[in-house]
């Protein structure tokens, strides 16, 4: 599965991902998972995407925070304690991108090495 999109020199691209990546604040692991997807955008650091089922969504609340990307769509946002809007998901996609829909991207996600 590999999507791209090109808009006026903006470029896109969401792809299965081979690392082992992890989220974590204050030393509490928020999300671990071998499986992310990596998502590419003109002017971006790479993104990881991770899949529901790899993130502790039960230390996660829920925020009022919304944002708009014209090229992904509109994104909600959760908190952990001390870090408010540190995750965030696009619940509807573009159609470009739909790969990410319901997936959790961590403003922090380091590699692991293996």
């Amino acid at each position: 599965m590999t999507s791209t999109r090109a808009t006026r020199g903006h470029h896109i691209t969401v792809e299965p991902g081979t690392v082992h990546v992890r989220a974590v604040h204050d030393g509490q692991v928020l999300a671990e998972s071998r499986r992310p997807l990596v998502l590419r955008e003109t002017g971006c650091p790479d993104r990881y995407y991770l899949p529901p089922e790899d993130v502790r969504t039960e230390l996660l609340t829920p925020s009022e925070t919304t944002t708009h990307c014209p090229f992904k769509g509109d994104a909600s946002y959760w908190s952990v304690p001390g870090a408010a809007d540190l995750v965030w998901a696009y619940p509807e996609p573009k159609a470009e991108v739909a790969a990410i829909k319901g997936h959790f991207c961590f403003y922090e996600t380091a590699v692991v090495p293996d």
